[in-house]
């Protein structure tokens, strides 16, 4: 295993992090067999484990805690906070009031007196980032937490951040967690170069593009669209759309390189982002551990020139095949009334 510095932040990080959205209800229910999968990560060299307060409604926090009983000292330990916890007004988002609450939620769920990276998981725009970059500041002060970062902000929005800490004296984001894959390779047109410019570490997801990198779905073999990830989100892995066959004409050449390089598609897919400077540590998300064990082979695995080259001749720099599932969307793309004149006014003119 390999080691970077998260950012500027003088943390040490592996190059791999064992992400922890498949613990609990959505993914392995078994909590002693999740623990099992930590630490085995820990024991393969893994020191960097992510979480989120939304995973499996707060279940996957619950579960990482009670795996890092009499470990917590070797981990870096990273969580989120921003997407709706429970019914109810005020549950959410990223103001001073809910941050508040759902820090000390985390710290009880994991079992511990300190969070060592703690990311806003998506913008809010209903509240001023001054707001949320003062909040967090002063967790840092309290120790609550170690450092703070976002996680699939644009990179216009890291920048507005960057600003507003420079000019109110406040405590900056230092990480970014984008997505990132082969097949979705959108952030390397502005994100990943303003987290390089700001001295920003990096921590991607998704590296196996929603499954399309793992090899089980092929050109030209049916798909169940009634079952596992296919029957959440039929539209992403219906054939007939036009975008899903894209994708699948990428993975037959990719499964073409992967054959010359003497490697599996799933590791190449998660050797893929480490080549890009700007990335500091890959998020790995297994719900088995023979899952783990196949992805972290591609931890010994780099990509040459060559093959980097053939990459980008198979998916150019800069682009996605696919826009990743999560994402953020600019709420004035979303809502056509922040797009459109009013009719009265449309008309007159």
């Amino acid at each position: 295993m390999r080691y970077r510095t998260l950012g500027r932040t003088g943390i040490e990080v592996s190059t791999y992090c064992l992400g922890t959205m498949m613990f609990g209800a959505v993914g392995n229910r078994d909590h002693d067999d999740c623990a099992r999968i930590v630490h085995a990560a820990l024991d393969q060299g893994i020191n960097f484990v992510d979480t989120a307060d939304m995973y499996s409604a707060g279940e996957s926090e619950e579960i990482v805690g009670k795996a890092l009983h009499g470990r917590r000292d070797d981990v870096v330990l990273a969580t989120k906070v921003h997407f709706p916890m429970g019914e109810g007004r005020n549950r959410g988002g990223n103001s001073r009031r809910w941050i508040l609450t759902a820090v000390e939620d985390s710290l009880r769920r994991l079992r511990t007196d300190r969070i060592d990276l703690y990311q806003v998981h998506r913008p809010d725009e209903s509240t001023d980032i001054e707001e949320t970059l003062s909040v967090l500041g002063d967790l840092v002060r309290q120790g609550k937490i170690r450092a703070f970062g976002c996680s699939t902000f644009p990179a216009e929005e890291i920048v507005e951040a960057q600003h507003v800490a420079e000019r109110r004296g406040l405590q900056r984001l230092r990480t970014e967690q984008p997505p990132y894959s082969i097949l979705a390779r959108g952030i390397e047109a502005s994100v990943l170069p303003v987290c390089q410019r700001y001295g920003m570490g990096v921590l991607t997801w998704a590296p196996l593009a929603a499954g399309f990198l793992t090899g089980r779905y092929r050109e030209g073999r049916p798909v169940d669209l009634t079952a596992g990830r296919a029957a959440l989100t039929p539209h992403r892995f219906d054939p007939a759309i036009a975008q899903n066959a894209a994708k699948l004409r990428v993975v037959e050449e990719l499964v073409e390189l992967a054959g010359d390089l003497g490697c599996s598609l799933p590791e190449l897919a998660v050797a893929f982002p480490l080549a890009h400077p700007g990335v500091t540590s890959v998020i790995l998300g297994p719900r088995t551990h023979e899952q783990l064990d196949g992805l972290l082979k591609g931890a010994a695995l780099t990509l040459d020139d060559a093959a980097l080259d053939r990459i980008d001749a198979i998916v150019p720099p800069g682009t996605d095949v696919y826009q990743p599932d999560g994402v953020w969307r600019a709420p004035a793309l979303a809502d056509p009334a922040r797009r459109r004149r009013p009719a009265a006014e449309r008309s007159a003119s």
